[in-house]
């Protein structure tokens, strides 16, 4: 299977219900295309570089995805259709980035600092 990851940036003003059933109904179209999602990232709230569609921050998630062509093309259509996702973006990889988001909060403390 060929690995991908993908970013969703979902409306700002969803709750906390909304978003993982955003994740869930994902996780479920990629494993009936016979495919998985090995892990999610949480990025959070996060202000936006520029307005899309009205909205000034949005709430990113990361997800790994092991899946086939024909999957990813299908949760792509309908991430599309998806008026709670403002922007998404699905990318193949070799392999998956190791760091995790341990890792992202460790470096924002030290830089922070």
């Amino acid at each position: 299977m060929t690995n991908y990851e993908s970013v969703i940036i979902a409306r700002q003003d969803l709750a906390s219900n909304q978003l993982n059933t955003i994740i869930s109904d994902m996780s479920e179209i990629i494993s009936k295309n016979g495919g998985q999602i090995v892990r999610v990232d949480s990025w959070g709230l996060k202000n936006l570089a520029y307005r899309i569609k009205k909205n000034r921050k949005g709430h990113y998630f990361l997800l790994n995805i092991s899946a086939p062509a024909k999957a990813v093309a299908e949760y792509q259509r309908i991430l599309g259709l998806n008026e709670d996702v403002i922007r998404f973006m699905t990318i193949k990889v070799d392999e998956f980035s190791k760091a995790g988001a341990e890792d992202s909060k460790e470096t924002n403390e030290v830089e922070g600092e």
